[in-house]
């Protein structure tokens, strides 16, 4: 009798012990869910400052790219100019020589 008492009293203790251990490892469960949403919500607002600034460098540099485009066919537009201007004088230098050689 005593030993099926010691033996209910060990199996009790064993059902208390195993409801303390599944308390905590539930405990645990949920304080690590708890950090992992946490940790995500961090990355997500990390994330979305991230691309709120890779954008903004984005335009910038689409910003800088137009300017540069003007600056290119204004640049172009003066190379154009020049060279045509260039070519008239030329003619006129070249017309000019033939009417000095003409008159000497």
């Amino acid at each position: 009798m005593e030993r099926d008492t010691v033996v209910k009293e060990v199996v009790e203790a064993l059902k208390i012990f195993s409801r303390d251990i599944r308390t905590q490892i539930d405990e645990m469960g949920s304080q690590l869910r708890a950090e992992i949403q946490d940790t995500a919500n961090q990355l997500r607002a990390e994330m979305q400052q991230f691309r709120a600034e890779v954008n903004e460098r984005f335009d910038r540099l689409e910003q800088k790219f137009a300017g540069l485009r003007v600056e290119l066919t204004e640049t172009q537009e003066t190379v154009h100019f020049l060279a045509s201007k260039t070519i008239q004088h030329e003619k006129k230098l070249h017309h000019l020589a033939k009417q000095l050689e003409f008159i000497r």
